[in-house]
């Protein structure tokens, strides 16, 4: 017998079978801009202000930008044009079931485009169009909220003011840890797709005692057993954290000595290596037998039968990073695109998705689909992909820098740890 969807314009079929192996999303993401050979983040940022560009539409008033009269005065197309990292939602022989029941649901066709590899490279590919007062070709991009373009981004007004008449969804079922967050209060021009921790991981082969707090990548007995990271971002905020600094309200003196403490324990050869993504490699190798660590690798080790290796939200705190969905100033479609992002947080629809990527889901209603619907409990029971209350108590929110001058003082300060 055929089954027909459902209410909410879901297929009953597509609840199962729905996952297949991927790569993590984190072995493609990398704080663009920063050290040699990376494309010159001043020169993007340089290139946000108002100069040699088009004046973007006012945001403020009654008819602005993302006013309500403006969103009246918007027509729905057909195709929403999707631009997000690979890799990152879920998959079924070639095609993508949640984004198809979309289009049963809606008519609107989706054009997924797998283009965003590294944040600074997609901005600098669309920024041209946008100092043009063109559309950019899509009508929904993904960005990291802990990075200075995606600042930049917004303070240039190259972002269309979000519909909140047209977010039940998000109103409803948005967990505390994407809902009025402080790279964007009020959800004015995001969304949240996907997030994660930076926390740190250890090996228990090793590591007999319950490591508990950031201090232990200190500790000399672990000389030359540490893996710490080459992201300036985060390597930085590590230091902020162990000297109990919350990086978000951190300053120039602070970010020194938090240099100086990491200079400290490169000196006492504690440090083996500063990682990017092959950190999780050496961990698995035995090279290190702890460091910092991204939680959906650890997450994803752990399932692969790596179950030594495990992962923990330091005393201190950890770093929580998000992926957010906005709609580009000159979309098509600026109204499918907010019928797009609201449909994401529907708990079914986002079940389906988190139970493909396993990084930490911005709708809890999902955790009981994922356990009960689709029996799921590995990722469903996971505190990695649903943070307990005391994890997300000491989620920490990154610096965010306020122009380029204040990007360089940072990497000025951290960066020759990682390239001395």
């Amino acid at each position: 017998m055929t089954r027909s969807p459902d209410d909410h314009g879901r297929d009953p079929a597509l609840f199962r079978g729905m996952t297949q192996p991927r790569l993590s999303r984190r072995e493609l993401f990398r704080y663009a801009g920063v050290g040699a050979g990376a494309l010159s983040l001043g020169a993007v940022l340089a290139a946000c202000g108002t100069g040699g560009g088009t004046p973007t539409p006012s945001a403020t008033g009654d008819t602005g930008l993302g006013s309500a009269d403006w969103w009246s005065k918007q027509t729905q197309g057909d195709t929403v044009n999707f631009a997000n990292w690979p890799y990152y939602i879920d998959v079924q022989k070639g095609s993508h079931p949640t984004l198809d029941a979309f289009t049963k649901k809606t008519g609107m066709k989706v054009n997924y485009y797998e283009v965003v590899q590294d944040n600074t490279e997609f901005f600098q590919k669309i920024r041209p169009s946008l100092q043009a007062g063109q559309a950019t070709g899509y009508d929904i991009v993904v960005m990291t909220q802990n990075v200075p373009v995606f600042s930049q981004f917004l303070k240039a007004g190259w972002a269309i003011p979000l519909n909140h008449d047209m977010m039940p969804n998000f109103d409803k079922y948005a967990s505390d840890l994407v809902s009025d967050p402080s790279w964007d209060p009020g959800n004015k021009y995001s969304m949240a797709w996907q997030s994660g921790y930076t926390g740190m991981a250890y090996n228990t082969d090793y590591i007999k005692e319950d490591i508990t707090s950031l201090q232990a990548l200190f500790d000399p007995k672990y000389k030359g057993k540490v893996g710490m990271m080459s992201d300036p971002l985060d390597l930085g905020s590590a230091g902020l954290l162990s000297l109990g600094i919350d990086p978000e309200g951190s300053t120039p003196d602070e970010w020194q000595k938090a240099a100086d403490k990491l200079q400290e324990q490169k000196d006492a050869g504690i440090v083996r290596s500063y990682y990017n993504q092959s950190y999780i490699s050496a961990l698995k190798n035995e090279d290190t037998w702890l460091g910092l660590a991204f939680s959906g690798d650890v997450f994803q080790a752990n399932l692969s039968g790596f179950t030594n290796i495990k992962f923990l939200i330091p005393d201190e705190g950890a770093m929580f990073w998000t992926d957010n969905m906005m709609i580009p100033l000159y979309a098509d479609n600026p109204l499918g695109a907010m019928t797009l992002m609201d449909y994401i947080y529907d708990p079914h629809v986002q079940a389906l998705i988190e139970d493909y990527n396993h990084y930490v889901c911005p709708v809890p209603a999902a955790q009981d689909i994922i356990a009960n619907e689709l029996k799921d409990p590995d990722v469903a029971n996971s505190p990695l992909v649903f943070p307990t209350p005391d994890m997300t108590a000491v989620s920490k929110s990154y610096y965010s820098f306020k122009d380029n001058q204040e990007v360089q003082a940072w990497n000025d300060t951290f960066l020759p740890l990682v390239q001395g």
